[in-house]
């Protein structure tokens, strides 16, 4: 059963792939069996739920008959708490929660087949979309809220052995983005649905399982709008909630937890881009060279310094330049490898009084750092 559903969901990616790179235009309206396969109504009719439940039952993990008794308690779209989890509050579960297991990632001959394909088209003149496919929904309970939590994998280009990132997201998360890229690009989003709420049964498979498809599809038609795709706050929906909780795991010294989430918020942002400037992919690069550091791998977290280091390039001082240098001439010593250049730099930097003697850490910049 698990294989089958691997199986139903690689065939799934392949052919929306397929059909990214066919040539669509993602102004106009789909048509064909693809339309009717994909429809533009993100609520569908209530034949269509088995289905639904059959086509996602390989991916999906829906709820208990328990839950469906008492699913009138309350609504994610009406009750409970709505804000994402911020940093102050992030524990080991809410890591567990945005970055499942590796049992619930996406099969690696899945993530092979996608990324040869993309290897293939590379060369054709049509953009080159990110896929996104919802792979768990859960109930969860957190008194006085009741929600679902849904756990999307992210596919983009990429190496052949690359994971696809994760997020996980409640009902309300979607539906603030949802608001507020209405209230600033009225006129792009006239045309792109969202499930709408309801007062009674939103913890059945059928509902969950209708939710699942038209989140994929509204991410989708976000980035297929090049105003939309570059829009903050879907910029901060895919990624401030993984560098909130990685921040607040590393400040309390979880630093095996916190690596997976820097190493997945990395991941996402090298796949959406960096259309904000290169401050959270540097606040990323930074996260992750402390955590490695203090799992005493220092081969890595120097590779993340030597990247963070590129990006900066010879541009105007930068408040992590001075860090990011003399955290690599330190690791550098350590590794016996050439540590002169960062040195030079750093000491010019030092001798400008554009950084005090010492600078301060990697370790300090993070902590202080306000992500908002």
């Amino acid at each position: 059963m698990r294989n089958s559903g691997k199986g139903a969901m690689a065939s799934r990616l392949l052919h929306r792939l397929r059909h990214a790179l066919a040539g669509d235009n993602p102004g106009e309206a789909a048509t064909g069996p693809e339309a009717e396969q994909f429809p533009e109504s993100s609520e569908l009719e209530d034949d269509d739920a088995e289905g639904l439940s059959s086509r996602l039952s390989g991916t999906l993990s829906f709820t208990s008959a328990e839950d469906e008794e008492d699913d009138d308690e309350e609504d994610d779209g009406e009750v409970g708490p709505d804000p994402l989890p911020s940093g102050d509050g992030a524990s080991g579960e809410d890591a567990d929660r945005s970055l499942p297991p590796d049992g619930q990632r996406g099969s690696q001959p899945l993530a092979r087949q996608l990324q040869d394909f993309w290897k293939k088209s590379r060369n054709t003149l049509v953009p080159q979309r990110l896929l996104f496919e919802v792979t768990s929904a859960n109930v969860v309970k957190d008194p006085p809220s009741k929600y679902v939590l849904y756990t999307l994998a992210v596919m983009g280009p990429g190496p052949p052995d690359c994971q696809p990132a994760q997020i996980s997201r409640r009902y309300s998360d979607f539906e603030r983005l949802h608001r507020n890229l209405q209230r600033q690009f009225r006129g792009s989003m006239a045309a792109i649905s969202f499930p709408r709420k309801r007062l009674r049964r939103n913890f059945t498979a059928e509902t969950i399982a209708r939710r699942s498809r038209a989140f994929e599809q509204f991410l989708s038609h976000l980035q297929a709008v090049p105003e939309l795709r570059l829009a903050p706050d879907l910029q901060d929906f895919f990624v401030l909630p993984e560098l909130q909780r990685a921040q607040s795991l590393t400040c309390t010294g979880l630093y095996h937890e916190a690596l997976a989430l820097w190493a997945n918020a990395w991941q996402l942002q090298t796949q959406l881009g960096t259309p904000l400037g290169p401050d959270r992919p540097l606040l990323t690069l930074a996260g992750l060279a402390v955590c490695h550091q203090e799992l005493e791998d220092p081969g890595e977290a120097r590779a993340c310094c030597e990247r963070a280091l590129q990006l900066l390039g010879d541009k105007n001082p930068h408040p992590l330049l001075a860090p990011f240098l003399e955290a690599h001439v330190r690791l550098s010593w350590r590794l016996g490898l050439d540590k002169r250049q960062s040195e030079a730099r750093l000491q010019a930097l030092q001798e400008a009084g554009l950084t005090p003697t010492p600078p301060p850490s990697l370790k300090e910049l993070l902590i202080k750092e306000v992500l908002d």
